[in-house]
């Protein structure tokens, strides 16, 4: 085995921060348990309890006391749905164990088209679960010290930046970060649940009053079910990450589709009881708050659950409720961080994005995607300005779409295969397309006028950019293809050796230019007149039959005169090769390099539209 070089400064940092690097032949040790899994590819999904509940208050209190009735069959028929789809994925991790997705079953089953589409979907989705959760956590920090609302654009940066970094580090140290965050919700929640529950059987509560909004009387049939319907729409935000584990099946231990399917069911189970028992509670808040008091202060709901299920807002215990719940909210962006950049490393494996986002880094992890998911969200953050009743009407209709289309190709899926048991199978995946399709037309119609239309609008757009890069590649493909075609006929060689001075330097880069085939000159461009006698003189003392070129430079620049003459040289003979040779002095220290002028780097740049045309840069060491 070949022995590693030596660590530069840059690298030395990075792997002070990042961690060293991990050889491939590790990738399998790097892989999660389901007591792992379930916070990397679950956060996203239970931290939704936090603020579901709040989404579909805000919409029923619009109709006044006698709306805020409906919210219990309305989580009840979430908790359906989360059932339902969670079944279907599960169908889907044990018919794709190499990790299915929407975007790979709709691609296999659907078409190119259907599979992009999801594609599309997804991704806005996971922008838009970075940029609501860390909204959210940083809401939730608020509630308890209001003097930070005025700075809510820099700390949900700062959220970003730090689970970024995490995942950044490796798949198995950001399912160890994670755990304590997302187990410590869980039980803190269970636990303000028991607590409210106890109270609310042995203390009296008054129901909530609240004044019904003047136009919405018993007979506008049509005003009272918009908003049932928006209300649900609203709550639909619980479901999304639901589709994570089926993204991530291959992060799992062996036998990954087991492992995979039981985080899910975890997930699944632990969702309905968190998000039951908060609805619950929420109809027994005394005075129902979903306005900044005078105080300017922003109490969520979940901490007005925790303030009467725990008897005061004093209670240590309501000050650890909002500080798991903060953190996971937080924390939440983990499971796009963990799905977006698989996702579109399989993008752009088969051509549809940059392949730069296919390589795995040297800490097992698609390190390109996640800088990118961190850069587009922490931009939907700044447009928003972090408001989170911004960002949530654009949030689940992007997974809905993905979960119908990922939904009709597991039944198109089933009907071709026809195993044994396919008629089960295609039922329970034919009942969640169903329920997905009328769940997408729902939120996509309540919500149309309150920014779901971005979202409608930017589908078609990232596909159509999909379907350009995937043309961009396949002309590259043609035109490097090994055909019949007759080369390219070179007439010749000319090698141009970049002489500012003579120094020991150049005669190391004379040296090489004299090795090179062909034609050899020295070009000098003419900085100061005053300096070109001596620097000639020199130059007939090492340069042996080198021709010098001496070129004008009436505007001082070094680079337009080199253009001039290559252009020229080329435009008298169209088929020849010019080889620009260039001295560079390579320091040791970086601090010195601030002393260095990069010539090279400037001639590759400035040369590098024209065919034909190599620039090489001879280094020389100094001390």
């Amino acid at each position: 085995m070949l022995d590693s070089p030596k660590p530069s400064a840059l690298q030395r940092i990075r792997r002070a921060l990042l961690g060293a690097p991990i050889p491939s032949s590790q990738a399998h040790h790097e892989r999660l348990t389901p007591f792992f899994g379930l916070p990397v590819f679950s956060s996203d999904s239970l931290s939704s309890v936090a603020y579901a509940t709040e989404a579909i208050l805000g919409v029923l209190i619009l109709g006044g006391s006698g709306f805020l009735n409906h919210q219990l069959w309305i989580a009840l028929a979430l908790i359906l749905l989360i059932v339902i789809i969670a079944f279907s994925y599960q169908q889907t991790i044990h018919a794709y164990p190499s990790g299915g997705g929407s975007y790979i079953v709709a691609s296999e089953n659907l078409g190119e088209t259907a599979g992009l589409f999801a594609a599309a979907a997804l991704l806005v989705d996971y922008v838009l679960t970075v940029s609501v959760s860390i909204a959210a956590g940083v809401l939730a920090i608020t509630a308890l010290y209001p003097f930070l609302l005025k700075h809510l654009v820099l700390l949900s940066l700062f959220c970003i930046c730090i689970v970024a970094f995490a995942n950044l580090r490796g798949v198995r140290e950001s399912g160890a970060i994670f755990a304590f965050p997302t187990y410590g919700f869980v039980v803190s929640i269970l636990t303000m649940i028991g607590f409210g529950a106890y109270r609310a059987m042995t203390t009296h509560t008054p129901p909530q009053v609240l004044d019904p909004t003047p136009w919405l009387g018993k007979e506008n049939t049509h005003a009272v079910l918009f908003i049932i319907l928006r209300s649900f729409a609203a709550g639909c935000t619980a479901l999304t990450g639901i589709e994570a584990v089926s993204n991530g099946v291959q992060a799992f231990r062996p036998p990954e589709a087991q492992n995979a399917a039981k985080v899910l069911r975890w997930m699944a189970f632990l969702l309905s009881i968190l998000f039951l028992g908060i609805s619950l509670l929420a109809m027994k808040l005394p005075h129902l708050s979903l306005l900044p008091n005078d105080d300017k202060h922003y109490t969520t709901v979940a901490y007005q659950v925790a303030v009467f299920a725990f008897g005061n807002s004093h209670s240590w215990m309501v000050y650890i409720v909002q500080l798991f719940t903060a953190l996971i909210l937080i924390l939440a962006a983990n499971t796009a961080f963990a799905d977006f950049p698989r996702l579109t490393s399989l993008i752009a494996r088969d051509g549809y994005l940059p392949r730069y986002l296919a390589r795995l880094g040297d800490k097992l992890v698609f390190h390109n995607g996640i800088l990118v998911l961190a850069g587009a969200a922490g931009a939907l953050v700044v447009i928003f300005k972090g408001q989170l009743d911004l960002l949530l009407p654009l949030y689940a209709i992007g997974v809905f779409a993905a979960f119908t289309l990922s939904q009709v190709g597991m039944v198109v899926h089933w009907l071709k295969l026809r195993e044994p048991g396919w008629q089960r199978s295609i039922a329970i995946n034919a009942v969640g397309a169903a329920l997905c399709g009328i769940v997408l037309v729902i939120i996509a119609y309540t919500k149309f006028m309150d920014g779901a239309w971005v979202v409608l609008l930017l589908l078609p757009i990232i596909y159509a950019v999909f379907k350009l890069i995937k043309a961009r590649y396949q002309s590259i493909d043609r035109q490097l293809t090994m055909n019949d075609e007759p080369m390219p006929v070179m007439t010749g060689h000319i090698v141009l050796l970049l002489v500012p001075r003579v120094n020991r330097g150049i005669l190391t880069a004379l040296e090489y230019a004299k090795r090179l085939r062909g034609e050899c000159q020295a070009v000098h461009v003419t900085l100061n007149d005053k300096s070109l006698p001596e620097l000639q003189r020199n130059w007939k003392q090492i340069s042996g039959d080198v021709e010098l070129v001496v070129l004008p430079s009436p505007y001082r620049s070094l680079i337009d005169p080199m253009l001039a003459y290559v252009d020229k040289l080329k435009k008298s003979n169209p088929g020849i090769v010019i080889t620009v040779v260039v001295a560079e002095a390579v320091s040791t220290k970086w601090y010195q390099k601030l002393l260095a002028e990069s010539v090279a780097l400037q001639l590759k740049t400035a040369l590098a539209s024209r065919r034909n045309v190599v620039v090489a840069n001879v280094r020389y060491f100094l001390n």
